[in-house]
């Protein structure tokens, strides 16, 4: 525990913290004029992953999908997995912000910004995937239900139409979210720019805030409007994804468990991936004071209580197909266990089952290494879950001449390692560029602890 930890273990903010502290700390971060070491390092990190991205894509649109190890009859892999698991990222990041918001819960005040800002790039970087396994991408926008005198709409009855519209009303209403709840400190950014380029482009940015009360008012108004229109979507939108599966036949998808089970399943990788990058931020940007030990201890319950649906799920699966008798399950539920892809059914359950069990005890909750370590092997387990979700549901048919292995090829690797590279590009340079966190609602809340 750190000295002011130590301190003000129950605090939510370091004591001492004043208004005029807390503005020079967080803006400071963004007006500085160049990033510290660790910044730059993992930024040309972040790019050469991004740069290996758009090579992949590029070969993508000349080569087709065949650069990928999809075959008949595992025609989704790799390219699908990242998709689900990027969107499902970006759903906690929106119940953490919004949810709390309309519960007034003041612990969210130091996360809320960056696990908005997680949300949009997030669901950003997911929306490349379904484009791209098109086959033809430049044809994507044929989703959209427009006018054409071929007289060819998009089949409202295929849950592939609605994801699209699903997630294009999710990131539409995450990023005004996150938008206006940085117009006060953009705000503050252009009142502290210290040249004239920054004033202009900090103050265009915050589109005339004063901070006057009717400005305050209508603040007030739209995020609740906003935040009320966020959390129904969450739901929405993972259980869209979910249906994309339950709606087939196929023995391993054919559940009415998927959408709560993707819900869940969101939740815990969005929490553990809001722990992943909450502790970075706060030991390498000295961000201490404010995001604390009793930040990290909350957000790692939210993970275990998350996981423990998601544990719960993987038992209720394996109950139902036991249960119900049917042999088409239970050969899926025996291939999933012993069969060719059996590694990947048991490292799921060693890092979504057995390391979050960890949490239980307070002091690992309170220990930023451990945070750190579980909150990467959930989100690799998830990532796996997905991919044993998928593949091991298509590669065994019930003929010979409809069973295959699926083989992953350079390009599924390199989609994957580009698509974490363009997620942290987007996040670096946010926090490179704009407060990581909400400086008004700090202030606020420091004001209120002086108080009490």
């Amino acid at each position: 525990m750190s000295g002011r930890d130590a301190l003000a273990p129950h605090a939510l903010i370091a004591p001492g913290q004043t208004p005029a502290a807390i503005s020079a700390k967080v803006a400071g971060l963004a007006l500085r004029p160049r990033g510290g070491r660790a910044w730059r390092l993992a930024t040309l990190a972040a790019l050469a992953l991004t740069a290996l991205l758009g090579v992949g894509i590029a070969v993508l649109l000349v080569r087709g999908v065949g650069i990928w190890g999809v075959n008949i009859p595992v025609a989704w892999a790799f390219a699908i997995a990242d998709y689900v698991w990027w969107i499902a990222i970006g759903m906690a990041g929106t119940f953490i912000s919004a949810a709390l918001y309309l519960t007034r819960q003041p612990w969210r005040s130091p996360l809320s910004r960056y696990a908005e800002s997680m949300t949009v790039f997030a669901v950003s970087v997911s929306g490349l995937f379904p484009i791209l396994h098109l086959g033809r991408p430049w044809f994507f926008y044929w989703l959209a239900p427009y006018p054409d005198r071929m007289g060819v709409w998009p089949q409202w009855r295929s849950a592939l139409t609605w994801d699209f519209f699903a997630i294009l009303a999710y990131l539409l209403v995450s990023l005004m979210y996150w938008y206006v709840g940085l117009l006060p400190d953009l705000a503050t950014l252009r009142d502290r720019a210290a040249t004239r380029a920054k004033q202009v482009g900090y103050g265009l940015l915050a589109l005339g805030w004063r901070g006057e009360a009717r400005h305050w008012r209508r603040y007030r108004t739209l995020s609740l409007v906003l935040a009320g229109l966020a959390v129904p979507l969450v739901f929405s939108v993972h259980s869209m994804v979910a249906l994309d599966f339950s709606e087939g036949l196929l023995p391993g998808w054919h559940s009415t468990l998927f959408p709560p089970f993707f819900v869940a399943g969101a939740l815990f990788s969005g929490f553990a991936m809001a722990l992943v990058l909450g502790v970075p931020l706060r030991r390498w940007f000295g961000l201490g004071d404010y995001i604390r030990e009793i930040h990290l201890d909350r957000l790692a319950k939210m993970v275990l209580a998350a996981g423990l649906v998601v544990d719960y799920s993987y038992a209720a699966e394996i109950f139902m197909a036991c249960y119900g008798g049917d042999r088409h399950e239970l050969a899926a539920l025996a291939a999933r266990v012993g069969g060719a892809y059996a590694w990947v059914f048991w490292t799921v359950v060693g890092c979504n089952v057995v390391s979050i069990q960890a949490l239980w005890w307070p002091r690992v909750r309170r220990c930023e290494a451990a945070l750190f370590a579980i909150g990467v092997l959930v989100l690799a387990g998830m990532w796996l879950e997905r991919f044993m979700l998928i593949v091991d549901s298509l590669y065994r048919g019930f003929l010979p001449s409809s069973t295959g292995l699926f083989h992953a090829t350079f390009w599924d690797y390199a989609f994957l390692a580009g698509s974490v590279g363009l997620f942290l590009l987007l996040f670096l340079l946010f926090v490179r560029w704009l407060p990581v966190l909400s400086m008004f609602e700090l202030r606020r809340l420091a004001a209120e602890e002086a108080r009490a």
